[in-house]
């Protein structure tokens, strides 16, 4: 079983995956990025490392044995101008700048084409934790009723039409009505406006209407960034009105996932995934 290297970010991604690693017995050596890793990593074998520290952090891995990498976490996208490159940074900083310019997409596929070079293999998050994914159909107890339908299949179109144009992976839609798009907000924020629109529009926890999608870029790193969500997504859904949500199946994180269905389970929220659209 090769060492991991987990390259960590914010959110309860890295934890999770941490853990994992530790039930399962697979060695492990944690990255912390500097200003996003939680506390919740500290107990892990690691270094902190900063954004632009390219070099510190290939000879923290190598040094520590690891073979293969993952990349988990929320990461904000940086200001390049404030960045404090090491070395080995500062050769790769034109090349990421350059992909920025491009998108996310294309900055996260440059960043681990430089792990690569280093010799490293990339393993997804859905890949080191195979129980991670959305599977199909109905996650918990509760189901879409007919009248959904019509909204998670818009709400996956606009969803996968935000993906081809590289704005963001989630939409909300309730009867027919596109509520609000997320970019570079996050899904967390977009929920938020949502549940500020008048109850007319979204409906009301007590008489939920609409679905929130979430789906991955077409040409989106699938190793990176696949579209996640948890507990706090369950909660914000519910606040905003909404029945349900729905993903792709093996292409939407699920986090904590015993935690998603108790508590989609207790607030009536559907959790749906449905079959990858063709290309």
């Amino acid at each position: 079983m090769q060492k991991l290297g987990l390259i960590a970010g914010g959110g309860g991604l890295p934890v999770e995956i941490a853990e994992h690693c530790q039930r399962s017995g697979r060695p492990l050596f944690v990255i912390r990025l500097k200003g996003f890793a939680g506390a919740g990593l500290e107990p892990y074998a690691g270094a902190e490392v900063g954004l632009a520290e390219l070099g510190k952090c290939f000879k923290a891995l190598k040094r520590a044995g690891c073979r293969a990498i993952c990349l988990a976490g929320n990461v904000a996208r940086p200001d390049f101008s404030a960045l404090m490159p090491d070395l080995r940074g500062l050769a790769a900083l034109p090349g990421a700048i350059a992909a920025a310019r491009k998108g996310d997409d294309a900055l996260l596929r440059f960043l681990l084409g430089e792990f690569e070079k280093e010799g490293f293999a990339v393993e997804g998050a859905h890949e080191v934790m195979d129980d991670l994914g959305l599977g199909a159909g109905v996650l918990g107890r509760v189901s879409p009723s007919d009248a959904h339908m019509a909204d998670i299949d818009q709400a996956l179109d606009v969803a996968r039409a935000l993906g081809r144009l590289d704005v963001g992976q989630a939409v909300a839609v309730c009867r027919g009505l596109v509520l609000a798009v997320e970019a570079a907000e996050g899904t967390d924020a977009m929920l938020a406006r949502v549940a500020d629109l008048p109850e007319a529009l979204r409906g009301r926890p007590d008489a939920p209407m609409g679905v929130l999608a979430k789906a991955p870029k077409p040409t989106q790193e699938t190793r990176v960034d696949l579209p996640t969500i948890g507990p706090a997504t369950v909660e914000a859904v519910a606040r905003a009105g909404l029945a349900g949500i729905v993903g792709e199946t093996g292409r939407l994180l699920v986090l904590d996932r015993e935690a998603v269905v108790t508590l989609a389970d207790e607030l009536g929220i559907f959790v749906l995934g449905v079959e990858p659209h063709a290309p």
